[in-house]
């Protein structure tokens, strides 16, 4: 993979010596004009006092998202029963940092409580009483940060990679229209709120299909979907920037914009039998052989590593009049669920800032494409 002229000057003293991150250096300031760039933040830093302004998270970040805290499992664990500390600490780092808070998730079939879906005597629920607790949930927790929260991942992986609905408890329970009144609740909520629809593997041509009738299907009944965001948990070895590049066509074309909404890019083999995506339930058995670079990251991976970044971000640029956002799913490498998906411990290299919070070679290659020459 080809990387640009001021990329590759950069990389090899970053690999001899490390970037150190320059505190007047910022993403999120590049990228002005283009789109957000935004970060997942952890329960662990919902925890902890505001971060300085110097910190990665602020210096390179403007949006901002929770990557467990406001899930449903961490907000309403117990019927009536919300915990709200750490997602009120979202929105103070937003507006520490100067950046916009986006909100997931309403709907999911993974993170949300069994009691969600059945009854005392562990039966499932009427699709009434499913609704009727969706809606409160939703009231409850939109309402809360209404005007505070620019967007809602409202519904979550409802596809399979077929293209067709997923078959989840809200499907089973409710019937294929739950995702139309989350919407609806979402959009009563907080009426100026953007709502959007976010799934993995959207690069592959039959899910994405399914995502475009999905959008389409709620503006036959008069809902807007803002953007639908692709997760892109992707690899060095997967996939092609051309599959990626007509998912997001066929997106716009269906008549809404796209959002980046989980990027990171394994650099660790996958098992045989493992599926792409971003399927938790996964999970095998650690080998060395799955966990090639736990000493550090070879010149020649990180040079793929840059180079990947660079392609993705330049295709984002081309189409910067609909993507809203780019969200790197985690500050550093660290910090990143790759290294325990689908195989727990793993040293991986996912992110573009190493695990002291410097900057990576993959870092200038993104930033050097918005940098005058």
């Amino acid at each position: 993979m080809m990387l640009s002229r001021l990329t590759a000057a950069l990389l090899v003293p970053c690999l001899l010596t490390g970037c150190a991150a320059n505190p007047g250096n910022s993403l999120a300031n590049a990228y002005e004009g283009k789109f957000l760039v935004g970060t997942a933040v952890k329960s662990g830093t919902l925890k902890s006092p505001l971060p300085a302004k110097n910190t990665p998270e602020c210096r390179d970040f403007n949006a901002f998202t929770a990557e467990n805290a406001m899930k449903w499992q961490h907000i309403q664990p117990e019927p009536g029963v919300f915990s709200f500390a750490m997602a009120d600490q979202l929105i103070r780092i937003a507006e520490h940092c100067n950046g916009k808070v986006i909100g997931h998730t309403l709907v999911w079939h993974q993170q949300t409580p069994d009691w969600v879906f059945t009854d005392d005597a562990g039966e499932e629920v009427s699709r009434e009483v499913l609704l009727a607790r969706m809606k409160a949930h939703i009231y409850t927790l939109v309402g809360r940060y209404k005007g505070q929260v620019a967007g809602w991942d409202v519904v979550n992986e409802a596809l399979n990679d077929d293209g067709s609905l997923r078959d989840t408890p809200w499907r089973r329970i409710i019937g294929d229209d739950y995702i139309e009144y989350a919407f609806k609740y979402a959009r009563q909520a907080d009426p100026s709120a953007e709502l959007y629809y976010n799934d993995y593997n959207l690069y592959k041509p039959q899910k994405v299909a399914g995502a475009v009738r999905l959008v389409k299907q709620l503006a036959s009944k008069g809902i807007k979907v803002h953007a639908v965001g692709m997760q892109g948990h992707y690899s060095l070895f997967y996939p092609a920037i051309s599959d990626v590049e007509q998912s997001i066509t066929a997106l716009i074309n269906a008549g809404t914009n796209v959002a980046i909404t989980e990027l990171d890019v394994t650099v660790l083999p996958l098992p045989e039998n493992a599926h792409t995506g971003a399927d938790i339930t996964q999970s095998f058995t650690a080998h060395p052989v799955y966990d090639p670079y736990v000493d550090g990251l070879p010149e020649k991976q990180q040079q793929d590593l840059a180079g990947k970044y660079e392609s993705l971000f330049a295709l984002f640029l081309k189409h910067a009049g609909h993507i809203s956002r780019v969200t790197l799913w985690g500050i550093t490498d660290g910090d990143s669920w790759r290294n325990n998906w689908p195989i727990r411990g793993r040293t991986d290299y996912p992110l573009l800032l190493d695990r002291e919070g410097e900057h990576k070679a993959a870092y200038h290659a993104v930033a050097e494409l918005v940098t005058p020459e």
